[in-house]
């Protein structure tokens, strides 16, 4: 397969970046996505040129790090599907394949590909998490959990964090990742005893960030590798509303 690639090059966040125009040829179907770029590399170092950054860790669909912006899709085309999930049987032969950073305020660019994503880490560090002590672990099955709760709770689990919902967002909103980790910790009796304290909290850093307004076009759920649902960004706003409503009772 041959693909002409048009890829954004940056050399740090203050540099002006522009895309630069590859060509690639003999690329196998069966290549996934990233060890097409690594192929592009060894090419491109082989002829003395720089490289293309990127990011990657786990190349399992684990991690989330591998998130690139594909022909104006977080991941590419295919949905549920991580980049490094993608393979080149997925793009037409011959064809021109856009690759671009994550688009956003709160996301800046180091180099090339790779965007500085701590954001996400900082709302993380807000109160994601569960800091009270609820004693030593215990057997699972000795703590009555509905089975609808305990698998809705799971479904906010499998997030990721790899921004896909923020570069997805016409607003670069962060509700979807946010929500999810709120619910996924509200849902469960471990996290109820924290859950106002933790959804301000989380709220108030992911708009400290620079995240915009969720405006429900529903990209996020769309384009979410792992499938998130919107549902949970209701879940997060009846959780803060909530909280709010006794805060100012007491």
């Amino acid at each position: 397969m041959n693909f002409k690639l048009k890829i954004w090059r940056q050399k740090n966040a203050a540099a002006k970046g522009k895309f630069e125009i590859y060509t690639l040829t003999d690329v196998s179907p069966e290549m996934s996505f990233l060890q097409m770029l690594d192929y592009l590399n060894q090419l491109t170092i082989e002829k003395g040129g720089e490289p293309v950054h990127f990011e990657h860790d786990c190349r399992e669909g684990i991690c989330g790090s591998c998130g690139l912006y594909i022909n104006g899709r977080p991941h590419g085309p295919q949905r549920d599907t991580t980049t490094c999930e993608l393979h080149m049987r997925d793009f037409e032969d011959n064809t021109t394949i856009v690759i671009e950073p994550w688009r956003s305020k709160a996301f800046p660019v180091i180099k090339d590909l790779v965007v500085d994503r701590s954001a996400f880490e900082k709302i993380i560090q807000a109160g994601g998490y569960v800091n009270a002590n609820v004693g030593a672990t215990q057997e699972a099955n000795n703590i009555p959990i509905n089975k609808k709760i305990s698998d809705k709770a799971f479904d906010a689990a499998v997030c990721i964090g790899c921004g896909a919902c923020v570069a997805a967002c016409k607003n670069s909103s962060a509700m979807l990742f946010v929500s999810a980790k709120v619910s996924q910790l509200a849902m469960l009796p471990q996290g109820k005893v924290e859950a106002a304290e933790r959804v301000e909290k989380m709220v108030e850093k992911m708009d400290e960030m620079g995240f915009g307004f969720c405006s429900n076009t529903y990209a996020c759920e769309f384009d979410c590798p792992k499938g998130i649902s919107v549902e949970f960004i209701a879940q997060m706003n009846r959780e803060f509303f909530t909280a709010r409503v006794c805060s100012s009772k007491k």
